[in-house]
């Protein structure tokens, strides 16, 4: 089925400064690449490229900050990330119209926190976090000190202000408007304020137990309440066998054809407005095989289908 007249806008933000692995960065070029606009062109969308934002590189950003002195110990980069953040936000709410499908290119996971405070500040939205890390560290509980394991946190009121205060002050979400789908690696603290935090947690335990199909259509139940959905899509919560390309892989994750039917299910509830596209590490990955991938889920949550 055609989308005639509906609008994709895209948006790349290429960022490594969440973490501390270098190449994701490229994530953008990378999906671009391998297609993203004319597959779904083919769908039938009319699809706008907004380019991307204007990211400083690690180099001059550690430059400046010995210069300010104002290095956060417990946080790498915070200041700049959160610039570029408040960027993300500033930028989806002045060029992408509220019909439009808006698609945010990554660059590390914290640049969800920009994307989703937008959406969020539009309309009550809820979020599908697809990923196999929880993202809810604070700068007191996380083992590295790398942002891009804390926008969650952030999304929810905790952890440091800067992030906090994206768009606008406060928390983005309730924890009853978030889903984790194919959690599987958390830091130690982490799982303790995470099982604590009321946030509806799938691991790749359930997936198991209960098929793909069936936990999609539960994290779906549970954000009924809501007429928005984003979907903030971590490449590494596939298996590394289908996702190779990615910083942090983790062995046993979600594989190609049960990422598809996540997406198909999702896209079929009619909600999903926005999604980030995040984590692609081009200088590890395998012919470009995990943006190809991306490119094929991306499609999948904007309706294209076997028949």
């Amino acid at each position: 089925m055609l989308n005639t007249g509906r609008t994709v806008r895209i948006l790349g933000v290429p960022m490594d400064l969440g973490q501390n692995r270098r190449g994701v960065d490229m994530g953008p070029s990378a999906v671009r690449y391998a297609g993203l606009q004319e597959r779904l062109r083919r769908l039938g969308y009319i699809v706008h490229d907004c380019g991307n934002l204007d990211v400083p590189v690690v180099e001059e950003v550690t430059e400046r900050e010995q210069v300010a002195h104002s290095t956060n110990e417990r946080m790498r980069h915070v200041e700049t990330v959160a610039e570029v953040c408040q960027h993300i936000y500033q930028e989806i709410l002045t060029c992408i119209s509220e019909d439009d499908f808006a698609i945010v290119l990554g660059g590390d996971h914290s640049i969800s926190i920009g994307s989703i405070a937008a959406m969020t500040r539009r309309r009550p939205t809820g979020v599908v976090w697809v990923d196999a890390h929880g993202d809810f560290n604070t700068p007191e509980t996380s083992p590295s000190g790398n942002v891009h394991g804390m926008p969650v946190a952030a999304l929810i009121g905790q952890g440091a202000p800067a992030l906090v205060n994206i768009g606008y002050e406060g928390a983005k979400l309730q924890p009853s408007q978030i889903v984790m789908i194919g959690v599987r690696d958390l830091d130690p603290e982490e799982r303790v304020r995470l099982a604590a935090s009321h946030i509806t947690v799938f691991t790749m335990t359930d997936i198991d137990e209960h098929g793909i199909a069936e936990v999609t259509r539960r994290a779906l139940d549970r954000l009924n309440f809501l007429d928005a959905l984003h979907v903030s899509l971590d490449m590494d919560a596939l298996d590394p066998e289908d996702a190779p390309g990615v910083g942090t892989p983790v062995r046993g994750g979600i594989n190609y054809r049960e990422a598809h039917l996540l997406m198909e299910i999702l896209s079929a509830s009619g909600k999903v407005r926005s999604m980030d596209i995040v984590e692609i590490n081009p200088i590890l990955d395998e012919h470009n095989q995990t943006a190809e991938t991306a490119v094929d889920l991306a499609a999948s949550l904007l309706g294209k289908r076997i028949l």
